[in-house]
């Protein structure tokens, strides 16, 4: 263990600290807040049973105090009476006045002290309460008083005192044993938050070096996922985030070498025409053969380029949607109509199912119509010559449904997971496996979704988006 570790600034140090900090808390708030209360309390206990015990033997001491006896036996019987009341009992006199206030002298007391005078102030108030015991509490004891009368007038006060020793003891046994506590409780806190700490911190640094391994392109083995907390989460996430990485690695291996591939291809087939046009002398026949051609090879290059060009702006956000009513079937004979040559030339069939009335999506229309050539061409690419396709549109459910069936061989399961996914192409056919990519990705930013649903000699694609809330009338077309 380095010196590194137990630095303020480490996990280790901080999670010691903390549980350090907390338990020091808790008990210095027990120690110094809810002792004195509980302190507090009992002496108020204690007081009520004095007020108790001056209620039970108050008219003893009247009685007592009737009688007509000399000082020494009026001390004798104060003095039994304090034994077995367990207080110190002081009698006091009250000489009045009609020019000074009530004076009061010591006729007897059962415990002499000279460190402890009678509380004069609670005998004024039990005077003006006669009949009535007056509590009162100082640091040490609790004290009542109570006058006591003489055919029904105050001629005496009786003070009732008891000192707080064995609340005090109590109080301060439980000090002791909290504090005893205490300091064993922090003890184990620190040991417990660092040791707790300590395995925490080694779980983070592992998700640390294997992110440092991963930004670093070395080789990282998933970490392993014990337990179900945070931490657990975090090193799925983490692995999660790996899987995925490695995919979107892959994805772009693969994208280099398919982008490679279609660029090269079309670019040699390019510069090869170039140079047979430059060197050979050629009919006109042969001329126009190499024109094609290469138109279409520019072509290709011209639709990878546009492609790229859509997933970068779509990756950056830039591309801007405009939310409007249109009408799917309206839009969808259009689309159709531009694929009439390409539908010639491959001898395929086209079928349009449309409703006699407005098909109402709340889209952008530029993007719908994207979508559309993007879900043809691929009918028409990866299906063999011949092939019959359907080009429908309906509501569907609350949605505004496009789809494009065709009669090909189908998509294999495997391949089912993976054709939306960048860069993927599922046969031999040209492409570079980026439209059903721009299509998904087109079909969310828009509230939608593009489903496939695929058996032998039937495949469907489905693009689902909101219906308008009217009729679709006025849609623009």
């Amino acid at each position: 263990m380095t010196l590194g570790r137990l630095a303020p600034r480490s996990l280790t140090a901080k999670l010691a600290l903390l549980f350090f900090g907390i338990t020091a808390l808790a008990f210095a708030v027990v120690i110094f807040v809810f002792l004195p209360r509980l302190e507090t309390r009992l002496q108020e206990q204690q007081v009520d049973d004095l007020a108790k015990v001056v209620k039970s033997s108050a008219p003893e001491l009247e009685r007592i105090m009737s009688t007509d006896i000399t000082g020494a036996e009026l001390d004798d019987a104060v003095a039994r009476l304090a034994d077995r009341t367990n207080t110190r009992i002081t009698v006091l006199g009250v000489t009045r006045s009609s020019f000074a206030p009530e004076q009061f002298y010591a006729l007897s007391d059962s415990n002499i002290d000279p460190e402890v005078t009678p509380n004069l102030d609670l005998a004024r108030r039990a005077l003006a309460r006669p009949g009535l015991p007056v509590t009162a509490r100082t640091n040490d004891r609790g004290q009542v008083a109570r006058a006591l009368q003489l055919r029904g007038e105050p001629y005496w006060i009786g003070l009732y005192e008891r000192p707080f020793d064995e609340t005090a003891a109590a109080v301060e046994s439980v000090r002791s044993r909290l504090l005893l506590a205490s300091a064993v409780a922090l003890a184990v806190a620190t040991l417990a938050g660092f040791f707790l700490s300590r395995v925490i911190a080694q779980r983070v640094r592992a998700v640390e070096s294997a992110a440092r391994d991963l930004a670093a392109g070395r080789p990282t083995e998933p970490l392993p996922v014990t337990t179900d907390d945070e931490l657990g989460r975090l090193a799925r996430a983490f692995n999660e985030m790996q899987v995925k990485l490695q995919s979107v690695d892959r994805a772009r291996r693969e994208f280099i070498a398919n982008a490679s591939h279609e660029l090269r291809t079309p670019i040699f087939s390019l510069g090869g025409f170039v140079e047979l046009m430059r060197d050979e002398e050629i009919d006109e026949e042969t001329r126009r053969e190499f024109l094609d051609t290469m138109g279409e090879q520019v072509e290709r290059l011209q639709k990878l380029a546009v492609d790229l060009l859509d997933l970068s702006r779509l990756d950056a956000g830039s591309v801007a949607f405009e939310c409007e009513e249109v009408d799917l079937g309206a839009l969808a004979g259009e689309i159709a109509g531009e694929f009439r040559p390409a539908i010639a030339q491959r001898d395929a069939e086209l079928d349009l199912e449309l409703p006699d009335g407005p098909v109402g999506a709340m889209c952008d229309r530029e993007r719908v119509a994207q979508i559309m050539r993007i879900l043809l061409d691929n009918a028409l690419r990866h299906t063999p010559q011949g092939t019959h396709v359907t080009v429908s549109a309906a509501r569907e459910n609350g949605h505004a449904e496009f789809a494009v069936s065709d009669t090909g061989p189908g998509v294999p399961e495997v391949s089912r997971e993976q054709l939306f996914e960048r860069f993927y192409t599922g046969d031999k056919a040209s492409g570079s496996g980026l439209g059903l990519a721009i299509a998904r990705e087109l079909a969310e930013r828009m509230d939608g979704r593009i489903a496939l649903a695929s058996k032998p000699g039937e495949t469907t694609f489905s693009l689902e988006l909101p219906a308008s809330e009217g009729d679709g009338r006025g849609a623009p077309t």
